[in-house]
């Protein structure tokens, strides 16, 4: 695992092992920033949304949904899954609350030191519930409102991106629910289609790639 500075000065992690970077090396911050923050929660309008989010990684997406959170005083439930939790030390370096909200810093600690399968008020809008579990063999309930898809690339882990598992999303959403993800991929686009979707293709973040998805439960 090896550290990397993106486009926009944050950080990302490079694994080896699937040549594959955790975010996109034009900007960790900016990429989850427009793909899960603005096109994603900030765009349900539920008064109490609940997130679920595949891929916890960084704990990146967790802490900018928080931030959302206080800075709208809407409570947002939050469940994420991850098989590999990342350790401390690792999670430290990335230094992300120095850069993005230095007066929250201990939330973001809190976001990664709070107990696995179980409900922990972070702050009194932010409500966490993290999963040490495998996203494709988990019995998901149902009632989610936005959903964020941010596994690894599907050359990378075809196993997280088949059509059981859309499939499967599409069910636990709520009506009106949505979801995005990077990879505007047409084998994805059209899977989330097969699933039920009404499927967007919106343009991507500043600098990075040209278009992601965003997949709506009419």
């Amino acid at each position: 695992m090896q550290l990397e500075k993106t486009a926009d000065g944050s950080y990302t992690l490079f694994v080896p092992e699937l040549d594959e970077h955790y975010h996109s090396v034009k900007g960790a911050l900016t990429e989850s920033e427009h793909i899960f923050i603005n096109m994603g929660l900030r765009h349900c309008t539920v008064p109490m949304p609940k997130v679920l989010e595949i891929g916890f990684g960084t704990g990146l997406n967790a802490f900018l949904s928080l931030l959302s959170a206080e800075q709208d005083k809407r409570p947002v439930h939050f469940t994420t899954i991850e098989r590999f939790p990342l350790n401390m030390d690792i999670i430290h370096s990335m230094n992300y609350p120095a850069q993005i909200a230095p007066s929250h810093a201990d939330a973001y600690e809190a976001i990664h030191t709070a107990p696995w399968n179980e409900d922990v008020n972070i702050t009194p809008f932010f409500t966490l519930h993290k999963l040490e579990a495998d996203f494709t063999h988990y019995a998901f309930s149902k009632g989610y409102d936005v959903i964020y898809f941010d596994a690894f690339a599907p050359e990378k882990q075809p196993e997280m991106w088949s059509q059981e598992l859309f499939d499967n999303l599409y069910s636990i959403l709520n009506q009106g629910g949505i979801l995005t993800t990077y990879c505007a991929k047409g084998v994805v686009r059209r899977m989330l289609q097969t699933a039920g979707f009404t499927v967007e293709r919106l343009p991507g973040p500043p600098g990075g790639k040209r278009e992601i998805l965003r997949a709506t439960k009419l």
